[in-house]
């Protein structure tokens, strides 16, 4: 088989059709990584970092949306693009551009909320959230959820479905969220990524989780609602027969 023609070579193949949504993420991105980190982080840019002290006190909830598109760390920043790039291309193009970018700024804005909750908890209100990670990591499960068995290259060396590649990420997610929190090694902040993991995989899949935790809720509630009204009816029924025989007597 020619190597361009397998599956997990062409993840990586840009279309000839380059989606508008996914350009103007990584326009926008980028380009604010650039000016943060040439102008050594202009205090403009500080106000629209996310920062639950700010937003508790000053009511400055703009942040939730802002926060996602101001990247520093240029190995974050790169690996963001990247990985923004690899799975969001494709999820445009099946969903459309509109879709497209609500899916991203809802995972977005979530995980947000998911740093806020945790900052207050672990009573670091003080720390700063940015960049676009938490929306990022919502893209690549929406891509596993959508794509399941899609081969793709693993580290681009050892090839696996997008899947495994996803639950392997969740897991590493989740381990640095709890080390960060409960074991407070490292800042909240990492929360936020485990935040649009687990927004990305709701928004797509919350209604089907939903009517799995309910049918077996609502059989238990029939079942139980059934049982008593036997035990009613077999309380009545011996009622009944207890006055029956007082007459007859």
């Amino acid at each position: 088989m020619p190597y361009s023609s397998r599956s997990y070579v062409n993840r990586y193949i840009p279309s000839n059709r380059f989606p508008v949504g996914l350009k103007w993420l990584l326009v926008v991105n980028v380009g604010t990584f650039l000016i943060n980190f040439f102008l050594r982080g202009p205090l403009f840019l500080r106000h629209l970092m996310l920062v639950p002290s700010e937003v508790a006190r000053g009511y400055e909830v703009w942040q939730l949306v802002t926060y996602m598109f101001i990247n520093v760390g240029m190995l974050n920043t790169l690996w963001n693009m990247l990985a923004l790039w690899m799975f969001g291309a494709e999820l445009e193009r099946l969903w459309g551009t509109t879709r497209f970018l609500r899916f991203y700024l809802s995972c977005g804005v979530l995980a947000g909320l998911t740093f806020l909750v945790c900052a207050f908890l672990f009573h670091a209100t003080g720390e700063v959230a940015a960049g676009s990670s938490g929306a990022v990591y919502g893209i690549l499960i929406a891509y596993g959820l959508m794509f399941p068995d899609q081969t793709m290259l693993f580290g681009f060396l050892i090839p696996m479905k997008s899947k495994y590649f996803v639950m392997i990420i969740g897991a590493i997610v989740f381990l640095q969220s709890y080390m960060a929190t409960v074991g407070g090694q490292g800042g909240v902040a990492v929360v936020s990524s485990l935040g649009g993991l687990a927004a990305g995989y709701l928004l797509l899949r919350g209604r089907r989780l939903q009517s799995q935790v309910r049918k077996p809720v609502l059989a238990g509630y029939k079942d139980w609602k059934l049982r008593r009204a036997k035990k009613k009816f077999q309380v009545y029924l011996k009622k009944q027969d207890s006055n029956r025989d007082r007459w007859v007597h």
